[in-house]
């Protein structure tokens, strides 16, 4: 192989990546907490016992879990417009991983609240507590000591499809490794130098998750 290793796009690039990093987490931090919002309110109303608006969950999880995420955020950039609604690619990306996420939050969280006793939520309606209150205080509680592994690997994957929003030209990590590599034509030092920021990344995010999970969720699940 006749090839010289030059690392001086990547060098000069390097305060171009660095930002772009902030992008990605920044994607991925919006997908994450909308996927969260989207994950608890699809269990409450999966639970609610009205028979349409579960199959409407279970439609909407099946819908997203078997189709590939680079076509959900092309329908909701290139699709919705002729419907009236247009984004930018930042939103787009937000919403498209939040959807996705969502989806496998659910059913993630639900399968935390099916863990929790019958015993403990009749008890707690039977102290006069609202199941609002029930589903915060007594399911959702211990839900998320047991499913917390789970969702932050869930999340951790999000940040990685970050990198399909380059697909419609979101500003994230790969695209602008993608400008680089096309101004400098040096895709193994580009690329490399990307597949070690991800890594960095991903590690960093385990990292604050295991904190987290430490201080705030050593609780006893049962």
């Amino acid at each position: 192989m006749n090839y010289t290793l030059d690392f001086l796009p990547v060098i000069d690039g390097l305060p171009s990546l660095l930002a772009a990093c902030l992008g990605t987490l920044g994607l991925a931090l919006g997908g994450m907490i909308l996927a969260i919002i989207i994950g608890i309110g699809g269990v409450m109303l999966r639970d609610s016992g009205i028979r349409q608006v579960r199959w409407f969950v279970i439609a909407f999880v099946e819908l997203i879990r078997n189709t590939p995420f680079l076509v959900q955020i092309y329908f909701i950039y290139f699709a919705l417009p002729l419907a009236g609604i247009r984004l930018d690619p930042t939103p787009t990306a937000i919403i498209a991983l939040g959807i996705n996420g969502g989806a496998y939050a659910i059913e993630i969280i639900r399968g935390g609240v099916q863990s929790i006793g019958k015993g403990q939520i009749e008890a707690g309606l039977a102290l006069g507590l609202h199941k609002t209150q029930v589903f915060r205080l007594i399911v959702l509680k211990p839900a998320l000591r047991a499913i917390y592994p789970s969702l932050t690997s869930q999340f951790i994957l999000l940040t990685l499809t970050t990198s399909v929003a380059s697909a419609i030209a979101a500003y994230e990590l790969t695209s602008v490794a993608q400008r680089i590599e096309s101004d400098s034509f040096r895709s193994f030092e580009v690329y490399g130098a990307v597949t070690l920021f991800y890594l960095v990344m991903s590690w960093l995010l385990m990292r604050v998750f295991g904190l987290i999970q430490s201080r705030y969720l050593s609780y006893p699940v049962k």
